[in-house]
């Protein structure tokens, strides 16, 4: 962390979880694929159920973010028995997490679908999908929660071994238990669940496993986990707690979108979840580079490196907008066939063509903003990420949607995400450079 030169430095630490995230994404597109060969209901309950597991990912995903800022700060300051304390007591939130979302999944799943769409059938596929992802959801959770330890020590190839070992599972399952192949029972869209906890649940055991052998960083302890610590507690959510809300915010948007589109067509919803698992593709290395620059930045920030901090975010962010702007590309030049993965019809290319090349027209701005908001995590300064992503989905997207959509073209509402992304460029422009010369310029 404090001696590899930073470019190669970071190479060594994003690339495994930006492999590991694109074969999630890859995992992401093909379940959708699979669920579009039963029908195009089936696809928009799954569309339904989405916001959901993003608000689980959001608390996992969230709660790592102060786990790895806490760990990786410990570890610059040669404070082992802190970055210790940092792993065991979020392992325990993890099981506090758990038993949320399984209260949510027992008594809440139905009630959630039926806000969003009134026709029976894809509320009862959406139930189903919804109630099986989050009953069984401690796979998913403590995948995040072990692989960010992982990530936090600089062991990112094991990170990508159990995300990508999960993601494989989950796609050579899902066509056996949706469609019943090889004398498995028919499923349909309740065996796309069953494939994806399959796989997270498997994940987690290899995450486990790779963090008592081989992570010699952190030492775990089930008494340890079982007796948490107040302050340790305080500290990791301090930084998770803005890192969760700014990725429900995502939830809360996808929920809202999903009721501006449904009063159009069921298909406008369907065309909606096909973006979020295209644009996957683009978003999750990009993703997997933050996640791999965050402990850099919080080691070297400890370390008072300004020299190694200044190469690594300025060698981020350009990558980020690179990958960012490959996206645009492609869905402005192949968009017909993207959505034909899909089984698309007539009408969901009429209405999914135009969207993904207006959409994909902020992706080189939302590039940036990502590799820039990598500095707040790093630097316990998450409540400015917050800031940004709820200008940039409450206060812009939502209320631009609903003005567009009072038009009556559904085309007008995609333009809604340029929009919001020009603001959101605007105010992470503002927040980082005020934390830099505050920070780094100080070192």
């Amino acid at each position: 962390m404090g001696v590899m030169p930073v470019k190669r430095l970071i190479i060594s630490m994003s690339l495994p979880m930006m492999v590991s995230m694109l074969v999630q994404a890859l995992y992401n597109v093909v379940d959708s694929m699979f669920v579009a060969q039963l029908s195009e209901d089936a696809l928009t309950a799954v569309t339904l159920a989405f916001p959901m597991q993003n608000l689980l990912i959001s608390f996992a995903a969230g709660t790592g973010v102060g786990i790895n800022a806490l760990l990786s700060k410990s570890l610059g300051e040669k404070r082992f028995d802190r970055a210790d304390d940092a792993a065991n007591n979020g392992l325990f939130l993890a099981i506090l997490t758990y038993i949320l979302f399984l209260l949510i999944g027992l008594f809440g799943a139905g009630p959630f679908i039926g806000t969003q769409i009134q026709d029976a059938l894809v509320r009862e596929y959406g139930t189903v999908y919804l109630q099986i992802c989050l009953c069984l959801s401690f796979g998913a959770i403590f995948q995040v929660t072990f692989e960010r330890l992982l990530q936090s020590t600089g062991r990112t190839v094991y990170s990508m071994i159990s995300q990508a070992t999960g993601a494989v599972i989950n796609i050579i399952f899902d066509p056996i238990l949706i469609f019943g192949l090889f004398g498995a029972p028919k499923m349909g869209v309740a065996g796309a669940a069953a494939a994806t906890v399959m796989g997270q649940i498997i994940a987690a055991f290899i995450g486990c496993y790779l963090n008592l052998k081989k992570n010699e960083d952190v030492h775990l302890s089930v008494p340890q986990i079982l007796h948490p610590s107040a302050e340790v507690i305080r500290k990791i959510y301090f930084v998770a707690v803005p890192s969760i809300l700014m990725m429900s915010i995502g939830s809360i948007m996808t929920y809202a979108m999903n009721q501006i589109l449904g009063a159009f067509s069921k298909t406008a919803t369907a065309v909606f979840g096909v973006y979020f698992k295209l644009q996957s593709f683009f978003f999750m290395p990009v993703f997997g580079l933050n996640n791999g620059l965050i402990p850099v930045l919080a080691y070297n920030y400890g370390a008072r490196r300004r020299d190694r901090i200044r190469e690594a975010l300025r060698f981020s962010m350009t990558l980020a907008v690179v990958i960012m702007l490959c996206g645009t590309l492609v869905f402005h030049l192949v968009p017909e066939a993207l959505l034909g993965m899909f089984n698309a019809s007539e009408e969901m290319l009429r209405i999914g063509v135009p969207a993904l090349r207006i959409i994909s027209l902020s992706f080189g701005l939302a590039g940036a903003c990502i590799a820039m908001g990598s500095i707040f995590q790093a630097f316990s300064y998450s409540y400015y990420s917050l800031i940004v992503s709820v200008g940039r989905q409450l206060v812009v997207l939502i209320p631009v949607a609903m003005f567009l959509a009072s038009f009556g073209e559904v085309t007008l509402i995609w333009w809604a995400f340029p929009i919001a992304e020009l603001v959101s460029t605007i105010l992470s422009a503002f927040f980082f450079l005020r934390l830099y010369n505050r920070t780094v310029k100080t070192l």
